[in-house]
């Protein structure tokens, strides 16, 4: 979550046409208006992102369940995406030789 507050720092949302939404807590356990606006927004899951426009409206619900969600620009969550796929490091592939040791010394 300390990178998600690194990004929330960056730039101002009211610049941003779209905004990226993420839900980092979970659902229960919170007041029934906090998860009727979630399904509004259509953020069942953890961890799960969604992108919507930048209106009042939808800046209004964000604000009602703020300590739920993480709002991203859309340089934000491109910058983030592409720092999660170059932090996966690729494996060389495994190599497996199904002949016995001595029929391949034999050869």
């Amino acid at each position: 979550m300390n990178a998600f507050k690194a990004y929330k720092a960056c730039a101002p949302i009211a610049w941003s046409p779209n905004l990226y939404i993420t839900l980092v807590r979970g659902i229960p356990g919170t007041r029934r208006l906090h998860r009727r606006t979630l399904e509004a927004l259509r953020l069942r899951k953890c961890n799960r992102t969604v992108m919507r426009w930048n209106t009042p409206t939808v800046r209004g619900m964000l604000q009602q369940v703020k300590r739920l969600i993480v709002i991203e620009t859309e340089e934000m969550y491109k910058a983030r995406k592409q720092k999660e796929g170059n932090h996966q490091a690729l494996r060389p592939p495994l190599v497996i030789n199904h002949l016995p040791a001595s029929a391949s010394d034999s050869s």
